[in-house]
């Protein structure tokens, strides 16, 4: 395994230096060597420069109230590369995706609501639908194109017997994703899981709590499997500690992190923090960013877990492709990951979950709890070859068919879209992609309703907004001209029917200043609010009101390109108009009235 360069770790004096410290990424000498002559190799002056082109690709201190006001796309693509040329070094993902996902650009459908990683492209499983030619010794044959990448989740797994082999089909496809993700395989045993919460409760399930009481989760947003796996381990005995998230910026609130890490907010330096490590505190959970508002935390945070007694899950299933490939697993050394693989981009989004578990201390996991969750599950291929061939000697193709056999050409291991990530390269498609959802947060924060005076901004961006190392997804909500919230679901819906797949997520564990005490009332969603306000007016002394905001999400994918983020851009700009809403309210119903036919 390959292990990045890594970047001095701030002096161990800085009293929360395991937040501060800047997470491993791709800087100026990711980009192409021609764009790159032309920019400084200090970091800190790149950021900037990159800063200052995302203001400017849009035409500075504009602001738009008027959706017919918005430039045209071509007006827009021009300015946005004008700002960021080495966009248009990333040309190749544009030729694969016209070549090998063509139903991104042909179906009227935008895709930016999942996370995760692609096995296959769009066209290996079109395969039947045309022929290859297959050259022997003495004749050409034709044959259909074998479908690659059918397989079925079977959840009749079973603990292997020992010296028992498992499906030739599973080795091959865990070895082809262990490479992708830069994993050995002698460090790390893979399972697979239906799942993503699967994968979770199976940890949470099979992990010591007996003994190792504490489970502390970073997280800024509800998880369903996070959330399943802290139910499970409650019921056997865990105690939990959640950590918090600063407004507005939600960066992780270090000092109390720090003292669900350290314990008791002691440093125990010496004699005393050596005997410490000794004693298994618990299960530390930490994903490398948030998959909702796109914050990116420090992998030194791993390290404090780790140095303090902690067994370590890395949550990877946020990260874009190749990313693992600056993780460098052999210096944070989690104890597991899990991490979430679906089929085809856009089309079929159904797939598995990995678990993969670190081999040098195989007793952390209860093996009868492990196999007994109905978590681990076997894949089964499905993929086929039918159909004749056409040849003037069927003996001799007969022959060549079973050498076509034994030399894998026709097995299902082929995937494609792992391929193309692998081609691509980390430098390559976080450059696009950062370029991207710089442009999109920018964009929407220039649209304001049109009252001047009151200056009311139709969108709120919850997290980081314009920066270079921010993640490849955020959360925003719509507000009316009163500054009334629009309900995210409504946004959801009314951009599913204008060809746009958007999440929908609720940002959690929320730590608001004094400072900030009026704007977390504006925030608040309604129900909250009264919530809190009930218990305040009747005197009862109850469990203190979650700070929760409802969000509508954005994911961006190595695929996406400047069209799709402009064709959101282009939408939620039609909630300045005052009456948009109620527009479509009634013209999805006259849309949907039954048609009543008079004889």
């Amino acid at each position: 395994m390959t292990t990045p360069n890594v970047k001095e770790v701030i002096k161990s004096s800085c009293k929360c230096h395991y937040c501060c410290f800047t997470p491993l990424l791709s800087y100026p000498n990711s980009l192409d060597h021609q764009t790159s002559t032309n920019i400084t190799t200090n970091s800190s002056t790149f950021q900037y420069d990159f800063a200052t082109a995302t203001i400017t690709s849009l035409y500075p201190h504009t602001q738009f109230t008027n959706p017919e006001s918005l430039p045209t796309l071509q007006q827009s693509f021009r300015r946005f590369t004008s700002s960021f040329p080495q966009y248009l070094n990333t040309v190749e993902v544009d030729q694969i995706r016209a070549i090998d996902y063509p139903h991104l650009s042909k179906s009227s459908n935008i895709t930016l609501d999942y996370f995760g990683h692609a096995l296959f492209s769009y066209t290996q499983q079109q395969g039947d639908d045309d022929q290859e030619f297959v050259a022997s010794s003495s004749s050409m044959t034709t044959r259909p194109r074998p479908k690659l990448g059918r397989f079925e989740v079977s959840h009749k797994a079973k603990e292997p017997s020992c010296g028992e082999i498992e499906t030739s089909f599973e080795s091959k496809l865990k070895r082809r994703i262990m490479k992708y993700l830069n994993i050995l395989e002698d460090d790390y045993s893979m399972y697979y899981t239906a799942t993503q919460t699967t994968a979770f409760r199976v940890v949470g399930e099979s992990y010591p709590f007996k003994s190792n009481k504490k489970l502390v989760t970073v997280y800024d947003h509800e998880n369903e499997a996070v959330e399943a796996m802290i139910e499970s381990s409650k019921n056997r005995g865990a105690r939990v500690s959640k950590a918090e998230f600063k407004w507005p910026k939600l960066k992780i609130h270090c000092k109390k992190l720090e003292e669900m890490v350290l314990g008791n907010g002691n440093n125990n330096n010496g004699i005393n923090n050596n005997k410490k490590k000794k004693l298994n505190k618990g299960l530390f959970v930490f994903p490398i960013q948030s998959r909702i508002s796109g914050a990116r935390y420090s992998y030194q945070w791993m390290s404090m877990a780790r140095e303090n007694g902690w067994h370590v899950l890395l949550d990877a299933t946020s990260l874009g492709p190749k990313d693992m490939d600056t993780l460098g697993l052999s210096l944070f050394q989690p104890d597991f990951l899990i991490c979430t693989f679906y089929k085809v981009f856009g089309d079929d989004p159904s797939g598995f979950a990995c678990l993969l578990v670190k081999k040098s201390n195989p007793s952390v996991l209860n093996q009868s709890n492990f196999w007994s969750t109905r978590g681990i599950v076997t894949l089964i291929d499905n993929s086929h070859h039918e159909g004749t061939s056409t040849t003037l000697d069927d003996q001799e193709n007969s022959g060549h068919q079973s050498e076509i056999s034994n030399t894998g050409q026709c097995d299902i291991i082929e995937c494609k879209a792992l391929d193309h990530a692998d081609s691509l390269g980390l430098a390559l498609i976080s450059t696009r992609t950062r370029c991207l959802v710089n442009w999109i947060a920018n964009a929407l924060l220039a649209l304001n309703h049109p009252h001047a005076d009151k200056n009311v901004q139709l969108i709120q961006v919850y997290g980081p907004r314009v920066r270079f190392d921010r993640g490849p997804a955020f959360a925003f909500n719509v507000y009316d001209w009163k500054g009334e919230k629009v309900d995210p679901l409504l946004v959801q819906k009314l951009a599913d029917r204008n060809g746009i797949s958007l999440g929908y997520g609720c940002l959690k564990h929320l730590w608001f200043s004094d400072r900030y005490e009026d704007e977390r009332n504006k925030v608040m969603d309604k129900k909250k609010k009264k919530e809190r306000e009930v218990k305040s007016f009747k005197g009862k002394r109850s469990e203190k009101v979650k700070n929760e905001i409802t969000v509508v999400t954005v994911t961006l994918g190595f695929l996406t390109n400047f069209e799709d983020v402009y064709r959101v851009w282009e939408f939620v700009a039609k909630f300045l108009d005052a009456d948009f809403v109620e527009k479509e309210r009634w013209r999805y119903t006259a849309l949907n009235q039954k048609t009543i036919h008079i004889l």
